[in-house]
C-alpha cells in the first residue's frame, strides 16, 4: 500500500462514556500504537469484581502490527490495566515517564511478570517508527510527569491530551504551552481531549491554594497529632505535606501499601529530597504529639485502608488520641460519600477533630481541566476535528458545545463509543467500522468468565441470601433415609426461625416423595431442578424473598 493511500484509524477500547478504563488505538496501515491501558473500579452492583479492564480481543488478533504503548502518567485508570494486557497480547516495547515507568515496574514484580521492554521518555523524546512518529508534550496533573501525546501520521497530526490542567503556579513543572502552541500553529487534524470537569465552569484551583491550607492547619495545630488522609496517587500533594512537615519540625509516619510505594517513588524520582524525614512506626513512640504527622491511605473510606482500621480502633499501631487532628485532603469520588461519612462519624465518636475540604479552606483540588481551560487547550492546538474523551456521555456532550464555541465546526466533532472509529485521511475524516469492545470483569485471579448469571446470582445472595438442603437418598428404594437437613446464610438465623425451618424441610420432603412416585426413572438433575421449582413460590409466599435454593443429594446406591 503507498503511503498516500493509508488510512489512518482511531478508536477506544475504553474511555469513552465512562471514568476509566483509558485505551486508544491509533492504525496507520499496518502498524498500531496504544495510548494508555487503565482499568475502571466497579460500581457497587458488580459484587465481587476488582476490576474491569478492556476487551482486547482486537489487539490479540493483530499483535504483530503493534508498534508499542504509550502512557500519558502513572494513574490506575492509564496503566492499571498493563499487566493483564501483557497476560494475553504481545506487547514489543512500552513507553513512559519515569515515575510512570517505576509505578510500572512495581506492578509488574508484584504480578511476578518478567518483562524488560521499558522505555523511559521525555517531554524531549522523539520516537520514529514505521508510519507513524511520536513525540511528548508536558501537561500539569496531579501526579508528576504527566504529558500529552501528538502523533505525526501521513494523514496528519493526532494530540491525546491524556489527563490534563493548566496550573500556573504548580508545585512541579508548567504545562509547555508553547509546545502546544507551536504545533497548533503548525496544524493539527485531530485533538482528542480530556472530558472529566467539562461540566465545571471555570479554571481548577491551583496545587499552591492546597498547599497553602494545608500549612495554616500546620501553624493553628502546633501541640496536636496531625493524621493526613489523602490519595497516595497525588505523589505532588504527597511532595508539599513532607516539605510542610519539615519546615513545622515534624517526623513522617506513613500508613497503607499504596502510600509506602508513592513515598519510594518520590525519594527515587528525588521529588522528596530528604528521606530523614519518614521514620518507622516504632520511632514515633519516642516523640511528642506535636513532632509527628501520620501521612496514611484511606481518603475515600475504604474499609480495609489505614484510616478505616485507625477509625475503627483496629488498626496495631495507632491508638487515636482525644486531641489528634484528622485532615482529609481530598473530595469524595462519587459513590463514596457514604463511606467517608461513616469513617468522620467515627472519628467524632472518638473525640478527635475532623478537618474536611469546603469552599473556606481548599484540602484538595482536582486534576482535571474544568471549561476555560479545555477552551485553552482548544485554542493552543487549533484542531480542524475534535473527539472529546476520557469521560461520561454527557460530558463528551458538554465538550462538544465547548468546542464548538471555539471555532470547531460541529460537523468535524465525532462523540464516539467505544469500539466506534474514525477514519483520517488527507482530505478529512470519517466515521469507520465498529471493532470489538466491552468489558471484562476480574475476579481475583481470574480474568473474564464472569457473565451477567454469575453477577446476578450474586446479586440475589447480598440481598435475600443463600439456602441449602442436604438429602440422603437410597436411589435403589427410591426413597429418603432422613428428614432434609436445611442450613442458610444471609436470609434466616436458623436457631430463631425453627418453625420456618421445619416447614421448609417438610415442603422439601413432600417434593421428593411426589417426584419417585410420578417418574419411573430417577434423575440428580431432574430432582435438584424440581426441587428448586417447587420451593422458590413456597419460601417467596412465606417470607417475601427468594434467597438462592441450592440442593446437595447424597445418593446410596446398593
Amino acid at each position: 500500500m503507498k503511503e498516500k493511500e493509508m488510512v489512518t484509524s482511531v478508536f477506544a477500547l475504553g474511555g469513552l462514556g465512562e471514568i476509566g478504563k483509558n485505551m486508544y488505538i491509533i492504525k496507520t496501515g499496518d502498524e498500531i500504537i496504544i495510548i494508555d491501558a487503565g482499568v475502571m473500579f466497579p460500581e457497587d452492583d458488580l459484587l465481587g469484581v476488582d476490576y474491569v479492564i478492556q476487551d482486547v480481543t482486537y489487539l490479540k488478533e493483530n499483535e504483530d502490527k503493534i508498534a508499542g504503548l504509550f502512557i500519558t502518567h502513572g494513574h490506575e485508570d492509564h496503566i492499571g490495566g498493563i499487566t493483564f494486557l501483557l497476560g494475553s497480547v504481545n506487547i514489543p516495547k512500552i513507553y513512559s515517564s519515569k515515575v510512570a515507568h517505576d509505578l510500572i515496574k512495581h506492578k509488574l514484580e508484584d504480578r511476578e511478570i518478567k518483562y524488560d521492554n521499558l522505555e523511559i521518555i521525555d517531554e524531549n523524546s522523539y520516537i520514529k517508527l514505521k508510519t507513524m512518529d511520536v513525540e511528548f508534550i508536558r501537561t500539569s496533573h496531579s501526579i508528576p510527569e504527566s504529558m500529552a501525546i501528538a502523533i505525526h501520521t501521513p494523514n496528519g497530526v493526532i494530540v491525546e491530551t491524556g489527563d490534563f490542567k493548566f496550573d500556573f503556579t504548580p508545585i512541579g513543572p508548567m504545562s509547555d504551552l508553547h509546545k502546544m502552541a507551536k504545533l497548533g500553529e503548525k496544524g493539527v487534524k485531530l485533538l482528542m481531549s480530556d472530558s472529566t470537569n467539562s461540566l465545571v465552569n471555570g479554571f481548577s484551583e491551583s496545587e499552591s491554594c492546597v498547599d497553602e491550607t494545608i500549612n495554616a492547619i500546620f501553624e493553628k495545630y502546633t501541640a496536636n497529632r496531625i493524621i493526613l488522609a489523602t490519595f497516595a496517587s497525588n505523589i505532588y500533594r504527597v511532595k508539599h505535606i513532607v516539605e510542610t512537615c519539615k519546615e513545622h519540625g515534624r517526623k513522617v509516619v506513613t500508613f497503607g501499601r499504596s502510600m509506602e510505594n508513592a513515598k519510594q517513588i518520590a525519594i527515587n524520582n528525588h521529588l522528596i529530597s530528604d528521606s530523614t524525614v519518614f521514620i518507622e512506626p516504632s520511632e514515633a513512640k519516642n516523640l511528642k504529639k506535636n513532632e509527628v504527622c501520620i501521612l496514611c491511605t484511606g481518603s475515600q473510606g475504604e474499609p480495609l485502608a489505614a484510616l478505616s482500621r485507625i477509625a475503627n480502633g483496629t488498626h496495631k499501631q495507632i491508638t487515636l488520641m482525644p486531641d489528634d487532628i484528622v485532615v482529609f485532603s481530598s473530595s469524595p469520588i462519587p459513590g463514596n460519600a457514604a463511606s467517608i461519612n461513616r469513617i468522620i462519624n467515627k472519628l467524632y465518636l472518638k473525640g478527635v477533630k475532623v478537618v474536611t475540604n469546603d469552599k473556606v479552606a481548599s484540602l484538595h483540588t482536582s486534576g482535571h481541566a474544568k471549561k476555560e481551560e479545555q477552551k485553552l487547550m482548544l485554542r493552543l492546538i487549533k484542531p480542524e476535528y475534535f473527539m472529546p474523551c476520557h469521560g461520561e456521555y454527557r460530558m463528551l456532550k458538554e465538550h462538544k458545545k465547548t468546542a464548538i464555541e471555539c471555532d470547531v465546526k460541529e460537523e468535524n466533532i465525532f462523540i464516539l463509543k467505544n469500539g466506534e472509529s474514525i477514519d483520517m485521511t488527507k482530505d478529512g475524516i470519517k466515521k469507520g467500522k465498529t471493532y470489538q469492545a466491552g468489558d471484562i470483569y476480574v475476579d481475583g485471579s481470574r480474568v473474564g468468565g464472569i457473565g451477567s448469571v454469575v453477577l446476578k446470582d450474586r446479586k440475589l445472595m447480598s440481598k435475600d441470601g443463600i439456602l441449602i438442603t442436604i438429602l440422603n437418598i437410597d436411589v435403589n428404594k427410591r426413597e429418603l433415609l432422613l428428614h432434609p437437613n436445611v442450613t442458610t446464610r444471609g436470609f434466616v438465623l436458623v436457631n430463631e426461625n425453627t418453625e420456618l425451618i421445619l416447614s421448609i424441610s417438610k415442603k422439601i420432603e413432600e417434593i421428593v416423595n411426589k417426584y419417585f412416585t410420578s417418574n419411573q426413572k430417577y434423575s440428580y438433575i431432574d430432582l435438584k431442578n424440581q426441587i428448586i421449582l417447587e420451593l422458590n413460590p413456597f419460601i417467596n409466599e412465606k417470607t417475601g424473598r427468594r434467597p438462592i435454593v441450592l440442593p446437595v443429594i447424597m445418593e446410596l446406591k446398593n
